[in-house]
């Protein structure tokens, strides 16, 4: 498989890195990366969606919930799943599109990424439209995934979507990586990053506020979508005395959920308390659309850092936590 196997460089002598195409408990075929110091990810085709991200411990850095139904057309709840080409509900379009319940082929032929000699343990995955999907958003297009693990673990992930109509069509679109933390306790998290924005609260009519606390702290349900946010955020666990630290390029947006107790209860691919143990900080462009003319691309990019850390309230300095790690 070309595209999902690691470069042709010559391993490091103590551990090389190695990409693996198998199969999970119920049958979808997944990729699974893992990297020379012993970090590793795994990404479905079914979605083109990350479902785990390990540490060189072994722990898991992304949420996927118990009750997760791994069978389409079902998204699976959890880890990353892609919200193309619509964020939330809009239109006749299913709810946060139907990128996330599609199968995505791998890539055998992608054009050339930005060279970074360093990164050798990647996947690259495409998307194009279905018959049934151009009939509810008739366009043509062709999305390129990259997932990638840096030396050292950073999990990165490249979106690039090309309008691929012949008939002179512009399209319109929205987009989020709906990234799933794993924390100890949804009560004991700060987000540091995103005070003073002014922020959507979509469970208040979506009217517009502007973050007044120095940092973000969770005592109830949450969806907010902070407006024009910085390229660089903090999700502090202070119980797991780990920091992850959240880079974007391309995503102007991050969107903030937990649905708490009463909405869990509710949802039948989300145990009842698993809201305690997990937090979405998404990157997005969910305000204004993104728009391409035929044959323009779009590029969205992340990137995830997991750092030990026994950060306090207002001691995190993220120019010395992110200090040598490449963008």
């Amino acid at each position: 498989m070309a595209a999902a196997t690691s470069s042709s460089s010559p391993p490091t002598p103590q551990r090389s890195s190695s990409v693996e195409r198998t199969k999970g408990p119920t049958g979808l075929e997944k990729i699974v990366l893992r990297e020379a110091r012993g970090w590793s990810a795994e990404v479905h085709l079914y979605g083109g969606q990350v479902t785990s991200w390990k540490n060189d411990h072994g722990d898991e850095l992304l949420f996927v919930s118990s009750k997760a139904i791994f069978k389409p057309p079902k998204a699976i709840r959890g880890g990353i799943p892609i919200c193309f080409p619509q964020f939330g509900t809009q239109g006749n379009l299913e709810k946060h599109g139907f990128a996330r319940n599609r199968f995505w082929a791998i890539d055998d032929n992608p054009p050339p990424f930005p060279v970074n000699t360093a990164i050798k343990t990647f996947a690259d995955l495409i998307l194009k439209p279905s018959e049934e999907d151009l009939k509810v958003w008739p366009h043509s297009f062709e999305f390129r995934l990259r997932v990638a693990l840096a030396p050292g673990g950073d999990l990165i992930l490249t979106s690039r979507i090309r309008n691929t109509n012949i008939d002179g069509r512009t399209f319109s679109f929205t987009f989020a990586y709906h990234t799933y933390l794993s924390v100890s306790d949804i009560s004991e998290i700060r987000v540091e990053g995103l005070e003073t924005l002014d922020y959507f609260d979509n469970l208040n009519e979506k009217e517009r506020f502007t973050e007044q606390g120095d940092a973000i702290v969770f005592e109830a349900e949450v969806d907010k979508i902070y407006l024009d946010a910085p390229s660089k955020i903090a999700i502090i666990d202070h119980e797991k005395k780990r920091t992850y630290v959240l880079r974007k390029d391309g995503l102007p947006d991050t969107v903030v959920w937990n649905p708490w107790d009463k909405k869990s209860k509710n949802m039948q691919d989300l145990g009842d308390e698993e809201y305690k143990h997990m937090l979405c900080v998404e990157p997005a462009a969910v305000e204004k659309l993104i728009t391409l003319k035929p044959g323009e691309e779009w590029k969205g990019r992340m990137e995830l850092s997991a750092v030990p850390s026994s950060y306090c309230s207002g001691q995190l300095d993220p120019e010395k936590v992110l200090q040598g790690l490449e963008f």
